[in-house]
């Protein structure tokens, strides 16, 4: 992690997000810019809480890990996301990890000085408000997106999240495949099956495999296919 000495820039964030409002004058010193590198942890699962953290660019990926060692991807994330809010509130250690899937810029506060200035804010707790219960919609979605569509339409969206980020059309993700088996539980499908259905995206251009990698080699088609959905 590395912090940026930026305080315009972070003011700028706040207004392109218009979340200004959200921090009264006696948080917003307290406020810091901090970016992430591709595949850096900005929390993990277990960790003592400490911060509050505001994606306000790039993306996210959280997941969970089993006693086994076991790894579920739970959701990707793009701006305006929030880290940390639950344990905020019911005041527990951090429930899941959070990687940078691409190169993440976030803002983040001490749990400290929420407690000391915005837990009698009123507008910093129905940001709270909104951006939870906007979490239960979403993951709500999710569970009937895996439900009610084949395994190919479920594939083709999480290669879309992985691969493609809005707000840096620079970047262009691929899909270890070492990964694949993360993959499969997070659609909802087996190991062998995704294998069959890669084969068939391949197999129609939508994408291309080597050995170590995905690529997707047709984004408009595979977003087609995907009926717009995003694992997000």
């Amino acid at each position: 992690m590395k912090q940026v000495e930026d305080q315009e820039q972070l003011h700028n964030y706040l207004r392109i997000h218009q979340i200004e409002p959200v921090f009264n004058e006696a948080l917003l010193p307290h406020l810091s810019l901090c970016e992430f590198d591709e595949g850096e942890i900005i929390c993990a699962q277990g960790d003592p809480r400490s911060h509050l953290y505001i994606l306000v660019k790039g993306k996210i990926k959280i997941f969970t890990t089993s006693t086994e060692g076991n790894k579920l991807i739970l959701s990707f994330k793009s701006p305006l996301e929030i880290v940390g809010d639950i344990e905020f509130i019911q005041n527990i250690e951090m429930i899941n990890t959070v990687e940078a899937v691409t190169p993440v810029t976030m803002i983040r506060i001490h749990y400290d000085w929420l407690n000391k200035y915005g837990s009698d804010h009123p507008p910093f707790l129905q940001f709270l408000l909104k951006v939870i219960t906007r979490k239960f919609h979403i993951k709500n979605n999710s569970f009937v997106f895996n439900l009610m569509y084949p395994v190919e339409v479920r594939l083709a969206s999480y290669l879309l999240s992985i691969s493609f980020d809005e707000s840096n059309a620079d970047f262009q993700g691929r899909l270890s495949t070492a990964n694949l088996k993360d993959a499969a539980g997070l659609i909802g499908t087996s190991y062998r099956h995704l294998n069959r259905v890669l084969n068939q995206l391949c197999e129609a251009g939508l994408i291309e495999r080597t050995k170590e990698f995905i690529f997707v080699k047709d984004s408009k088609r595979l977003s087609e296919l995907a009926h717009h959905n995003i694992y997000e």
